[in-house]
């Protein structure tokens, strides 16, 4: 397999990943998939932001783990989870890097969710 290229954001490509303020619910089949106050907010580019989700406040027991791999020169390898819940199942719903570069470090043990593959993606104020 040839050597990847690690490419560091800059300028052309921006990302930013700060605390999340609000606390975000993601559901499915009307059952309740993640819920935190702990969400990281990765901002990359132009694209919309994506909320990563600690996977301690991840309904894990409801996770499959998919064959499914990608690569992101700016933040690594992804695996990703289907969610399998009451008889409804969303394949690939959700991606982690497991060894992110260095300069996203911080969504190491974190989730994001495809928003077309869930039910909802919410944030609620305290």
């Amino acid at each position: 397999m040839p050597e990847k290229t690690i490419k560091i954001p800059g300028p052309d490509h921006p990302i930013s990943v700060d605390l999340n303020p609000k606390r975000v619910v993601v559901t499915l089949g009307g059952k309740v998939i993640a819920d935190t106050k702990a969400a990281l907010t990765l901002r990359e580019a132009s694209y919309p932001p994506v909320q990563y989700i600690p996977r301690a406040d991840v309904a894990m027991d409801l996770l499959e783990r998919s064959a499914t791999e990608s690569y992101c020169p700016y933040k690594g390898e992804a695996a990703y989870f289907s969610i399998q819940t009451d008889g409804q199942r969303s394949a690939d719903a959700i991606w982690t890097y497991e060894t992110p570069y260095d300069a996203v470090a911080a969504i190491k043990d974190h989730l994001a969710f495809y928003p077309n593959r869930v039910d909802a993606i919410t944030e609620q104020a305290d």
